[in-house]
């Protein structure tokens, strides 16, 4: 048996994934009937030169029999898998209570009920069936669920958002998560893609399948049901109260809230739990024609490729820093409140990103000193006046917007032109300073021309700006130690909303961690 990768494969975008295996075996004759199986590692598109754009793949081959002559090729080395995933023994007398359940709350809670522990998961929102439901409701009719939306519900605010699984983080972690969520029902892809995606349509399958599974190992869920508060009980344990009369004493509360759980937050705050102001973003969305971005990202090969993504970063002279973030290839501008009068825009595609727009944050960095008055919540307060002051420019549930030609010469689009905004509920153009704050205009007429210069045709003078963007990640941070508890024994502050990640996958291993160091806690203590 025979078991090694190869890199640097290079197939024209002229050619499916189909060819990839006969183009393999071809190359280092290698026999049909000799592999055991060959997989994708690793896939991307290597558009750096507009004349000639390629697929680049990494691929594990597995051969029935030794082929010595491959191992000194410089492309092939030995495959290592990764470590398997241990789930060592629950030794506490209670269950853990996981408040939330978005990507932080089910990787703590799966990795929890594969260990015994029967997991208890509250849950504000409605079940991810219902759910959808809730947000179509808002989207058709602007009558908002303050507590089952966008942001709240069964597998948190990236539910909507395109199901995004890229991170910034290099850990031995990323690649389980990635498996989990094909295992529970995304496509292949999103093993080895480099941009991998699940896709909005997906998520609904793989939240549910993520659910029965945490349940048939004997963990419960309680929906529509708030926490609401905590108390220490005579073990010194934690009495946990939720909405709907349910109490539940438990050792461990990990707190999985995400980034819009304001009023738990301030909750928490006043019980004592340590936080600190932490910097954030605010901006808007741009919206392009996603033909404007697949020629401006592959030239003549865009015909044969899937619709292109961007990424784009630029640091100002001031020191402000203005970047794009959770970037939606023929996705759609999302009406993404859950308070009433306000408005939050976000992003999102199907698996297919097959509609006609792309859209992307476009973000200003905002630090504490731009904030920050007598408390660590002085960023909640900051996002709610914008979200509000969104609101009233028109007052209905239209996000004010503006075109990118007006928009830089500081004058007021009259009417759409060739980008065709997607937000739900339609905008009401406007000068965008009645809604973002001086700086953040400043800075975004600043950095456009600088992103234009490395993604041509960004600078596109149809496109269409969307505010306000402002939850791409939590303004504070809830202190924790190297254990990750906070200051209040027996408390695990976790994922967005505690200021430990900022995206799925991110959120998911924060989670998935913060259950692994509780077990390991657990049978490292002698006195359990």
């Amino acid at each position: 048996m025979e078991d090694f990768q190869i890199s640097n494969i290079r197939v024209s975008v002229t050619e499916t994934v189909d060819h990839l295996k006969p183009l393999v075996l071809k190359k280092f004759r290698i026999k049909e009937d000799d592999v055991e199986l060959f997989r994708i590692l690793r896939s991307s598109v290597d558009a750096r030169k507009k004349s000639d754009v390629v697929y680049d793949y990494r691929v594990r081959v597995v051969l029935k029999s030794a082929r010595p002559d491959l191992c000194g090729h410089p492309d092939i080395t030995p495959y290592a898998p990764p470590a398997p995933m241990t789930y060592p023994d629950w030794r506490f007398p209670e269950p853990p209570v996981i408040v939330g359940f978005g990507p932080a709350g089910m990787f703590a809670a799966l990795y929890l009920a594969r260990c015994g522990a029967k997991p208890i998961v509250v849950e504000r929102g409605s079940r991810v069936e219902q759910r959808r439901q809730d947000v179509d409701t808002f989207l058709k009719t602007r009558v908002l669920n303050p507590d089952s939306n966008i942001q709240f519900g069964e597998g948190g605010a990236g539910t909507f958002s395109d199901g995004k699984l890229t991170t910034n983080l290099h850990n031995e972690w990323i690649g389980f998560v990635l498996e989990e969520f094909y295992k529970h029902g995304a496509t292949e892809d999103v093993t080895y893609a480099a941009n991998p995606h699940v896709g909005t349509d997906y998520l609904e399958k793989v939240v549910r399948n993520i659910r029965e599974e945490i349940i048939s190992l004997g963990g419960t869920f309680h929906f529509n049901t708030c926490f609401l508060n905590y108390v220490k009980n005579k073990q010194n344990g934690l009495q946990v109260e939720c909405s709907n009369d349910l109490i539940f004493n438990t050792n461990h509360l990990l707190l999985c809230i995400g980034h819009s759980a304001r009023d738990t937050i301030r909750h928490l705050y006043g019980k004592g739990v340590a936080m600190e102001a932490k910097a954030f973003s605010i901006g808007v969305r741009v919206e392009h024609q996603q033909k404007t971005i697949n020629q401006m990202q592959y030239g003549r090969f865009s015909q044969y490729l899937p619709s292109a993504s961007y990424k784009a970063a630029v640091h100002l002279p001031d020191g402000r820093g203005v970047y794009t973030f959770c970037m939606c290839p023929g996705g759609t501008v999302m009406a993404s409140a859950s308070e009433d009068g306000t408005i939050v825009t976000n992003g999102m595609s199907e698996k297919s990103r097959s509609g006609k727009n792309a859209n992307s944050a476009l973000l200003v960095g905002v630090e504490p000193t731009d904030f920050y008055k007598d408390s660590p919540l002085d960023g909640l307060s900051f996002q709610e006046k914008y979200e509000r002051l969104a609101f009233e420019v028109s007052r209905d549930y239209r996000a004010p917007a503006n075109l990118m030609k007006e928009f830089l010469a500081g004058k007021v689009a009259a009417s759409v032109r060739s980008v065709k905004p997607s937000y739900p509920h339609g905008v009401c153009f406007c000068d965008l300073n009645r809604c973002l704050p001086d700086y953040v205009v400043r800075s975004l007429r600043g950095a456009i021309p600088l992103i234009d210069r490395r993604l041509k045709g960004f600078n596109d003078p149809d496109a269409v700006l969307t505010g306000v963007e402002t939850r791409s990640s939590s303004p504070v941070r809830i202190l924790r130690n190297e254990q990750r508890e906070s200051n209040i024994s027996g408390i695990y502050p976790v994922g967005e909303g505690a200021g430990y990640a900022g995206g799925i996958t991110s959120a998911a291993i924060d989670g998935l961690r913060t259950a692994m160091a509780i077990v390991l806690a657990g049978n490292n203590s002698p006195s359990l």
